[in-house]
């Protein structure tokens, strides 16, 4: 089992991170920089926290302890009176502040841009919203659900015969906070290595997951046509789907190459297909994937699922068992490379969680702190802003803290 410990230093352990965001794409952002070392500090609703905190599991906040380990509380009413200011004399000692509030909110509050980079100047300040900062969709409401259907993932995704089908996650959070992390970093770079000024970073969730449908608009301007769902299939390669072996198991099976879908068609007895015209190239077995499809689906059905795996890394076949987390924990790979780990937990003992990644060679990544409880760390974050003991005294008095 893993430990935590504060004393561990990752790379980037003199960067301070101001997070003010809710529920996951900013939680996924300040966690890439908190498993690297950055000191994130939650600026949380004072007596409520975070939202993501009511995302539990038998009671448990599941959520909140996987994004928000290696991370500081600081309880704050940001409607107090006195409480902008007390924010902005921790803008002045920070280096990153990341948000999602409705654009244009922070300006009304007395926390926009000018503001903040007028009391720092190399502030990196990230804005995560729906849409953007700008366009005629700026104000609408920046849930990753109304994105991933608004992206085109939701037309792409699912069956040809039945409706558009969202991601069961919280796909385009997740994809903007990991590109936001990216763009964080990169911002940092400008000020520290070429003495550059802050600036601001204008994320929005539905450009990151539009991006990794690939040239769905060029393909649409090329042919005119809207690619159809597919199911588990694909409309760049054939054969690939997810497959019933005799035994009730599924095989995720993908043949993207030329050399790979020869090594299949010999495998499973029908290497004329490799000369046959309906099938000899990858275009050919697209117009025809269906056929190909119930060829090869008839040839795993006949066998139990770990048959067909042996059959198919011995003659270097690319096939997977599909899995779900019962499986994924059991996995000697997973167990070996510690792809998920156990850590300490006050509620129930330890905790899985997935490992930092990526993996680097000379400063890697730490544990160094569980998520914290709501205001855990108030007083701290404050004494080290500068506050001394009867400014803390009057923000609770005045009711910010």
């Amino acid at each position: 089992m893993k430990t935590f410990d504060e004393n561990v230093a990752g790379p980037l352990a003199d960067i301070r991170v101001l997070d003010l965001t809710r529920l996951v794409a900013g939680n996924m952002l300040t966690l890439q920089l908190a498993d690297m070392g950055a000191d994130v500090i939650k600026i949380e609703p004072a007596g409520k926290g975070d939202p993501l905190r009511a995302w539990t599991e038998n009671g448990i906040e599941a959520f909140w302890k996987v994004y928000c380990r290696n991370k500081r509380s600081l309880a704050m009413n940001l409607r107090a009176e006195g409480a902008v200011d007390a924010l902005l004399r921790m803008v002045e000692s920070a280096d990153v502040v990341v948000e999602n509030y409705r654009p244009g909110r922070m300006e009304e509050i007395g926390l926009g841009p000018d503001v903040l980079l007028a009391r720092n100047p190399k502030l990196v300040m990230v804005r995560v919203s729906g849409f953007g900062q700008t366009g005629p969709y700026r104000e609408r409401p920046g849930f990753g659900s109304l994105v991933e259907a608004m992206s085109g993932f939701a037309s792409r995704n699912g069956f040809p015969d039945r409706p558009p089908l969202l991601p069961p996650l919280a796909l385009a959070d997740m994809i903007a906070g990991l590109q936001g992390a990216y763009a964080t970093m990169v911002a940092l770079r400008e000020v520290e290595m070429k003495g550059g000024a802050g600036q601001v970073v204008d994320l929005s969730l539905l450009e990151p997951i539009l991006a990794t449908l690939g040239p769905e608009a060029y393909t649409y301007e090329l042919t005119g046509q809207v690619k159809e769902r597919v199911g588990n299939r694909s409309n760049t390669s054939a054969p690939r789907d997810v497959y019933a072996t005799r035994d009730g198991g599924a095989i995720s099976l993908s043949a993207s190459v030329q050399a790979m879908a020869e090594r299949l068609f010999r495998v499973i007895g029908r290497e004329d297909m490799i000369s046959d015209p309906r099938y000899r190239t990858n275009a050919d077995r697209v117009r025809n994937r269906d056929e190909v499809n119930d060829i090869v689906a008839a040839w795993i059905a006949e066998r139990d699922r770990d048959e067909v795996l042996a059959i198919f890394h011995e003659a270097g076949v690319t096939g997977a068992p599909v899995y779900d987390a019962r499986d994924i924990m059991a996995d000697p790979h997973v167990r070996a490379r510690e792809v998920l780990v156990q850590l300490p937990d006050d509620e129930t003992q330890t905790a899985t969680h997935h490992n930092i990644h990526p993996r680097l060679s000379a400063t890697p990544g730490s544990f160094r702190r569980p998520a914290p409880t709501l205001g855990q760390h108030t007083e701290d974050v404050l004494s080290e802003a500068g506050f001394d003991d009867d400014e803390i005294l009057a923000l609770h008095s005045g009711g910010v803290i």
